[in-house]
């Protein structure tokens, strides 16, 4: 798609700049004041360059240079390029939970893109709920874009061991714990488990979202897990911004990228992938903002036909770096063979399938074959019972085998604090079959379904050797967490699900297999329970957190609010 079809006239900017009115003269004059002149506009498209940098994000550190990168690469290909920041969501450190907050990047996303002139946008992210806020909010605007992700950073080393964020966290915390590693230790894996900028270099929800954008053709070929120290990066930095100037000139808007085609791609990828739980929540709401009715029952359906190939942790053994030189995205997809749809176009203005002709696997013990899969099925199972009539979602490839099928008697918490207070107590009465719930941390419960559905074990069976156990809540996880955990239960135990009506002593039942999650109590208790069920206050009396849970979705409908999923598209800015 090389032909440039659009006119000077034709550009969104024009009609800020080109025009001969006192209102044009305003905006150019405001232009000249800061040091540019008419060669900067007019017939050049304006590229809105949207910066997730900041201060506060470690895995965005990198992008303050990176934005310069970028408008080198705008700049040789003949744009104007303007930088714009957006809130920076940085997963470590932002409370109660970054998903309270990814529709107000989307929101941001989308009216900076739409109030100011704007003709096509390159958009700088990649920490967890950064890439689907940039995206959706870029979808909704509809005008030419390029995703340039973050990028991993580089693998962590404790004694000469290779260390992944999160996941060997989590792990080496039970095993402290339990008294196995002295604080020494502990210090020594905190000073060396993250060495670089860049996101998490697990399977988390980073690299998989940064994935799950590539395999939608939202960025470049095999950009998704370059390192984020690589020069590698620059370098793709620089051709997007080179590429996203002849898209404004072609034209080619999200509308001809993202088809139903495309997000079964980005499907099957995440599960060959084996990614995280997250993907499923964000894939839907990106998808629903193109029009797309996406279900999880599409996630299952594909599960089913997807093994995990992809030998990363927590599933599997490498790390993000490992997989970039193993041949990287294009290969894994290669690998899928027919399963790929290779027909839809992508940013580059080839096919999916022209992009990955070429690719090749340079390590098959990091990027397997169909016939020697990590795991057998997709990394995501979508359950449904009577405990979840709209579903809930679990990792089978990241639990113990023993507890795929299981049964056994529930151990209930209120909600984390109530958790947090008895999960150590030496006298709870627990046993390794027993099932611990957690109510009231789902989108409204949270508030904002913090990642607190990879419930600790608790501390007197930690020491017994216990390692992994059925957990359920109507949370999220991070995507480097593990084991049989159960989340994002529908509908959420703040607006009276049947999670809230789960008592201690109660047997539950899991069965991957069956896809079953079932409470095994009588239909006639369940409606006693229900009827003494009351609903908790409000979490917000004002503001963003006020229109937040007023109108956010649950998890299986992506958690978009419902204002912005649906509805006529938003007019054009009248320029006065």
């Amino acid at each position: 798609m090389t032909e440039r079809r659009k006119k000077s006239e034709d550009l969104r900017s024009y009609k800020w700049f080109g025009v001969q009115d006192l209102r044009a003269f305003g905006h150019r004059s405001r232009l000249r004041q800061m040091g540019y002149d008419e060669g900067d506009w007019g017939k050049r498209p304006i590229i809105g360059i949207i910066n997730t940098w900041s201060d506060i994000n470690s895995c965005h550190a990198h992008l303050r240079e990176r934005a310069q990168d970028v408008k080198r690469g705008i700049l040789q290909s003949g744009g104007f390029p303007l930088e714009m920041p957006a809130i920076s969501l940085a997963e470590p450190f932002q409370k109660p939970s970054t998903m309270l907050y990814r529709n107000l990047l989307a929101m941001e996303t989308e009216e900076l893109l739409r109030s100011y002139p704007i003709d096509g946008a390159v958009l700088l992210g990649g920490c967890d709920k950064t890439t689907p806020g940039l995206v959706m909010g870029a979808i909704s605007m509809g005008i030419p874009f390029i995703f340039c992700p973050a990028g991993p950073m580089l693998r962590g080393n404790w004694r000469g061991e290779a260390l992944g964020s999160g996941s060997d966290v989590w792990k080496y915390w039970d095993e402290k714990r339990a008294g196995k590693i002295t604080e020494e230790q502990w210090e020594q894996m905190e000073n060396g488990i993250a060495r670089s900028f860049g996101t998490c270099m697990t399977m988390g929800t980073a690299v998989s979202m940064m994935s799950v954008a590539e395999a939608l053709g939202l960025t470049l070929p095999n950009a998704a897990l370059i390192p984020a120290a690589d020069a590698n990066h620059p370098r793709m930095m620089t051709h997007a911004g080179r590429r996203v100037v002849d898209m404004v000139w072609e034209d080619l808007t999200p509308d001809k990228i993202i088809s139903a085609a495309a997000v079964d791609n980005a499907i099957m990828v995440h599960m060959a992938l084996g990614g995280s739980t997250n993907v499923m929540i964000h894939l839907i709401a990106m998808a629903r903002r193109a029009g797309i009715a996406l279900s999880l029952e599409r996630f299952d359906q594909i599960s089913r036909e997807v093994p995990v190939i992809a030998n990363i942790r927590p599933s599997g053994k490498y790390l993000a770096e490992d997989f970039f030189y193993a041949g990287g995205l294009t290969a894994l997809m290669k690998e899928l063979g027919s399963k790929i749809n290779g027909t839809p176009m992508t940013v580059n203005g080839r096919t999916m399938g022209e992009n990955i002709a070429g690719a090749e696997v340079f390590n098959t013990d990091v990027i397997r074959s169909l016939k020697n899969p990590i795991y057998g099925e997709g990394g995501t199972a979508v359950l449904k019972g009577n405990l979840a009539p709209r579903g809930a979602i679990m990792k089978p490839s990241a639990a113990e085998a023993r507890l795929r099928k299981h049964r056994g008697k529930a151990v209930v918490f209120r909600d984390y604090n109530h958790m947090a207070a008895e999960i150590d107590r030496d006298d709870l009465d627990v046993t390794a079959d027993s099932v611990i719930v957690l109510q009231n941390a789902g989108p409204k419960g949270g508030p904002g379904m913090p990642e607190w559905g990879m419930l600790p074990i608790p501390r007197k069976l930690v020491k017994q050797g216990v390692r992994d156990m059925v957990r359920i809540s109507d949370a999220r996880m991070s995507g480097t967490s593990y084991g049989a955990c159960i989340l994002h239960v529908s509908p959420e135990s703040f607006v009276g699900g049947p999670l809230a009506l789960v008592k201690t002593g109660d047997e539950i039942e899991v069965d991957i297999e069956k896809r079953l999650l079932h409470l095994h109590v009588s239909d006639a208790e369940l409606e006693k329970r229900r009827k003494a069920w009351k609903a908790l206050p409000p979490r917000y009396e004002r503001g963003y957190g006020r229109m937040y849970q007023e109108h956010i979705g649950q998890a299986d409908d992506g958690c978009d609010f419902d204002f912005l999923e649906q509805g006529a598209p938003v007019p054009e800015p009248e320029i006065h």
